[in-house]
């Protein structure tokens, strides 16, 4: 049966994730922590985190780890396989119907009008590992970090992988 939920919950949540990795992230989060509740919320950003800072697509990475840690290598498989193989197969199936029909307006309604709930679910997602990241170390060291990480990333283009093992740094440096 934690097979069936495993492939289940990675299947779903990357068969609906329209655009890549972020935007399945909330979708497997919702799986993970909520529905199957496999971790909590606190546990799933701090491996969010780490993932971030490896290379590779993110969904593999959480689905591997996650599927490994319900249910050993077979579930680690097991999450993989329903991670790439249904997208792989709807991506081909999706491109070629849009690039069949790319100049209807349908078309380019549809692909417009996904953005706005990818925002939404990608909001949520800032909204509640926030909480986690005051909840756990306080409002003065989430407020530092997270203007730290800003600048960082978007005035000085410092890459992801960086900011986040700076974060941890700081973490073990003056938090720990």
């Amino acid at each position: 049966m934690i097979y069936l939920q495993l492939f289940w919950a990675f299947f779903i949540s990357n068969i609906l994730g329209y655009g890549g990795g972020p935007p399945s992230i909330p979708l497997i989060q919702n799986e993970v922590v909520d529905h199957y509740q496999w971790m909590t919320v606190q546990e799933f950003g701090e491996m969010l985190a780490v993932g971030n800072a490896l290379p590779s697509p993110i969904a593999t990475k959480l689905a591997g780890y996650i599927g490994y840690q319900v249910a050993g290598v077979p579930g680690a498989v097991v999450a993989l396989f329903a991670t790439v193989a249904p997208t792989a197969i709807a991506m081909v199936l999706l491109m070629g119907f849009i690039n069949l029909f790319r100049s209807a307006p349908q078309v380019k309604a549809m692909t417009q009008s996904v953005r706005p709930v990818v925002t939404v679910l990608l909001g949520t997602m800032t909204y509640q590992f926030l909480m986690g990241a005051v909840e756990g170390i306080g409002w003065m060291q989430t407020g530092i970090l997270t203007v730290a990480s800003y600048l960082l990333l978007e005035t000085w283009k410092v890459h992801p992988a960086f900011v986040i093992l700076g974060a941890m740094a700081y973490g073990f440096v003056f938090i720990g």
